[in-house]
């Protein structure tokens, strides 16, 4: 197309159907390797660093502070956000009179990790928690009034929403008309109104001015509770009882933000970095538990947080006990937590089975009409539990937003929704809400939920169609790109290199983990391991190795093409990692796509 980027070694379309282009190309020709450059020279760091970091926006003012990110500089008042003051002087109050303070969270990794955080700050500083999760089937997700009017009934006389609450009009209503006291704490897009509360902490209410938008619902209950600290603080609350430390808790802050595929920059980034330096430290007994049944035996990345514990936190909600993580996160009982954790394994276990029919199905649904602008899988029965994962891979396989509904058997769909950069999906969800085309909906730019009742199912589905076919219109983007970070030889991929582009991480989305390209390189050995990876061998004219495995592969184009190259040469791109291994430590690559090289 006019006016596109050049390709990267001129790979317009590769075995996975993208087209590979810089990172960071299109901001203006050559910027990003002059500012490399720049940055090599002022700074005497390596050429390949310092062109990752231009590649991300880091100039030499901002270099030395994304290097070392720490809270002491990324941390903004909390009182900056709106009715931030009147949240944590109601809860100071509440914590200074023994009032049972209810919180009211959500059953994803997100919201079990802001549920705990402040059931652990109410524990410490001397309040009376009680925690509260709904039953994902039963009651699904969010408020709702008769929850909400048990809890007043056994004695809590305010209630925090956590992860939820923004667009519960009508529960949130019912509970203040009953005397319990509501404050909603989330990170949702909000509607136009708000509903009734005492105060609505959200970083993306509509009236405001915070930079902060971005963060994940635990990053928002975090700057909660470091509110009412100094609240409690400045009313000589702990002249008799010891200050919480509160950065004790950034392991949950950083699993919650990881989880819930927010951007890691800013002070995202902050808190995951300080976050994992925490959970390295295994003072959570329900961390150290859950870092162990996932034979995590190193270090803890972002990665792992995201693909090997996240995964099983959320498994509880999805297909168990609602309530599983937050119990997890909150036990100081190291017998209570491995229990736990194994129970969470085991529920994981059995959601990958639930989610492989289900995407079995969507997939025979959608294949056919793949290149519209809009993928919807509708299925009677289906599991509410595993659609958002299903519309997740849908979205990764099609590149286009994805909708998964479960049918009951009364007619009314649960849905799930996960969109490609550029197209706000959440937005359009709560659009379709107001138009009177679902029962409730919300979400933010990458992921929506909603309810919808069979019959409106069409007119809903035209609704979000029309509105990804005129982004499309706009200039949207159509075709998946693949962004490359530079070139290597397989020589030159070292534990040392690895080490050095550590310092850009966390990784996530918003600040990518780099990807190389090892153009033209030769397949030397190639087989299967597992039910679907391939794992291969690539080497250069030089004759240096470099093992390699692309995960999940076998009944791909990828996978085949690997599997028959052993012949041609091929243009591989990936990421690196340590593979460990009996004590040894060597460099593996990851396979994400390749592209025939002549």
């Amino acid at each position: 197309m006019s006016g596109d980027p050049a390709a990267f070694l001129n790979v317009d379309r590769s075995l996975t159907g993208r087209r590979w282009i810089s990172r960071g190309q299109g901001v203006a020709d050559g910027e990003t390797d002059r500012a490399g450059l720049a940055l090599a020279q002022r700074l005497g760091l390596p050429d390949v660093l310092c062109r990752v970091l231009a590649s991300r926006g880091v100039d030499l003012d901002a270099a030395d502070g994304f290097l070392n990110p720490t809270l002491r500089a990324a941390l903004p008042d909390p009182s900056h956000l709106k009715d931030m003051d009147a949240a944590a002087a109601r809860i100071a109050r509440a914590v200074r009179d023994g009032e049972t303070i209810a919180i009211f969270g959500d059953y994803d990794v997100d919201g079990a990790t802001s549920t705990a955080l402040l059931h652990r700050f109410l524990g410490a500083v001397g309040g009376k928690p009680r925690v509260y999760i709904p039953d994902r089937m039963v009651e699904g997700y969010g408020p709702n009034a008769p929850a909400l009017l048990a809890l007043k009934r056994e004695g809590a006389s305010l209630c925090i929403t956590v992860d939820c609450g923004i667009t519960a009009f009508a529960p949130l209503e019912a509970a203040m008309a009953a005397g319990l006291e509501m404050l909603v704490i989330d990170h949702h897009v909000a509607e136009p109104t708000l509903p009734r509360a005492v105060a609505v902490v959200n970083p993306n209410r509509l009236d405001e001015s915070s930079p902060h938008g971005t963060l994940a619902a635990v990053g928002v209950a975090f700057l909660l509770v470091v509110a009412v600290n100094r609240t409690l603080r400045q009313a000589g609350w702990y002249a008799a009882r010891p200050e919480p430390d509160l950065l004790q808790w950034l392991d949950m802050v950083a699993l919650g933000t990881v989880c819930d595929v927010v951007p890691l920059t800013g002070l995202n980034r902050c808190l995951v970095a300080q976050g994992l330096k925490v959970m390295a430290q295994r003072r959570n007994a329900g961390m150290a538990a859950l870092a162990d049944i996932a034979r995590l035996d190193e270090a803890p990345t972002a990665y792992h947080l995201g693909f090997l514990m996240g995964p099983r936190v959320n498994a509880g909600g999805r297909v168990g006990r609602a309530d599983l993580g937050t119990r997890l996160l909150s036990t100081d009982d190291p017998a209570e937590a491995a229990a736990l954790a194994q129970e969470l394994d085991r529920y994981n276990t059995e959601r990958k089975q639930i989610e492989l029919a289900v995407q079995d199905q969507a997939l025979a649904q959608v294949e056919h009409h793949a290149d519209g602008p809009l993928l919807v899988a509708v299925g009677q029965g289906w599991h509410p539990g595993v659609i958002g994962i299903v519309a997740g891979r849908l979205k990764e396989r099609f590149h286009r937003p994805a909708l998964v509904i479960a049918l009951d058997e009364a007619g009314i769909g649960k849905g799930s929704g996960r969109s490609i950069a550029g197209f706000a999906l959440g937005p359009a969800v709560i659009a379709a809400h107001q138009a009177g085309l679902l029962i409730n909906g919300g979400g933010h730019a990458m992921a929506a939920g909603f309810t919808v009742e069979r019959e409106k199912l069409p007119a809903f589905r035209d609704f979000i169609a029309e509105r990804a076919a005129q982004w499309l219109a706009d200039g949207g983007q159509a075709v998946p790109v693949l962004s490359i970070d530079g070139a290597l030889r397989p020589g030159g991929a070292t534990l040392d290199l690895l080490e050095l582009l550590g310092r850009v991480g966390p990784f996530g989305v918003g600040n990518p983990e780099p990807r190389f390209v090892f153009p033209a390189a030769r397949i030397v050995a190639a087989d299967v391991v597992g039910e679907s990876h391939v794992r291969c061998q690539i080497a250069d004219s030089d004759g240096r190795r470099l093992k390699a495995i692309a995960f999940r592969a076998l009944e791909t184009p990828l996978g085949q093409g690997l599997l028959q190259a052993r012949s041609a040469p091929l243009h591989i791109a990936g990421h690196l990692r340590i593979d460990r291994w009996q004590g040894a430590e060597k460099v593996q690559l990851l396979i994400d796509d390749a592209a025939i090289a002549f």
